[in-house]
């Protein structure tokens, strides 16, 4: 068609196509305007969706730290608890420095003074106190008690109580498991445990009863007539009949891997957002 129209008006050629080339250069250039209007201008309100993967990475870095401050303290618990037993210091109040260290005792039950903490899980034998590893794991599905009875230590003005270990619900009544309840002077290593706040969502103990929800040290201390001293005994004292000694339990989640993983990922994947969004 073009070419018909030059045949005919051929003294308009020239302008024809010079008409041509202003056309195409006219089209570039809005094309290029066009391109130029689409480019990603980062607004306020980009810079401030910027604070979500920054904030994630942060939140990341942090529990790394976490991480290694927790793995760091597992490793110093264990090594208290693995370490040799010493012996109970003159210096009662020395043992506020020694939680979960083991300690040396010798002395006799006082059988009509037990008290219990309870109900309980049982502690399966590998997953708490051993001599190489006095940290407890898991927990067993039995229900029961832990029974808890003062000892009046040998050679000394002194009685402290002692965790001795599990018993299931219906060997609570020491009437059950006589052939447990030992007689005379014995030797007992137990971890060192201190007074323990009222967990949450846990039960205050009732007045007057000798069921504890938790370990009251202060309270069970002044219904015995015990120094506020508290043993967890190891199983290696497990008598025949008697409760299931080894059942300190140390409660320290580390779970810090699972969150690292997750703030990592929605790092990535709100950076690689904010990417296609303000600068592709």
């Amino acid at each position: 068609m073009v070419v018909k129209i030059l045949q005919i008006f051929p003294k308009y050629s020239k302008n024809i196509h010079e008409f041509g080339i202003v056309a195409n250069y006219s089209i570039q250039a809005n094309t290029l305007h066009v391109k130029g209007s689409r480019d990603k201008k980062i607004g306020p309100f980009g810079w401030f969706l910027l604070i979500i993967p920054v904030s994630t990475f942060s939140l990341g870095v942090w529990q790394v730290q976490r991480k290694k401050w927790k793995e760091g303290l597992l490793a110093e618990l264990q090594e208290k608890t693995s370490s040799q037993p010493l012996q109970l210091p003159a210096n009662l109040d020395d043992l506020s420095a020694l939680e979960y260290k083991p300690i040396h005792v010798k002395g006799q039950f006082l059988h009509d003074k037990e008290l219990y903490m309870g109900p309980r899980s049982v502690l399966k034998k590998g997953d708490a106190s051993t001599k190489s590893s006095l940290v407890s794991g898991s927990a067993g599905s039995s229900q029961g008690y832990l029974v808890v009875t003062p000892l009046k230590l040998e050679g000394r003005d002194e009685t402290i109580l002692v965790n001795r270990g599990w018993v299931p619900s219906k060997q609570k009544d020491p009437k059950t498991r006589e052939r447990g309840q030992v007689n005379g002077v014995v030797d007992v290593i137990g971890v060192v445990r201190t007074h323990e706040p009222r967990p949450n969502f846990t039960m205050k103990n009732i007045e007057g009863s000798n069921i504890y929800f938790y370990r009251d040290l202060d309270h069970m201390a002044e219904v015995t007539g015990a120094s506020p001293i508290f043993l967890d005994a190891t199983n290696d004292f497990d008598v025949p009949n008697g409760p299931i000694g080894g059942q300190t339990r140390i409660s320290l989640r580390n779970e810090h891997m699972s969150y690292i993983l997750t703030w990592f990922s929605l790092c990535g994947a709100t950076s690689y957002m904010w990417i296609k969004k303000f600068i592709k």
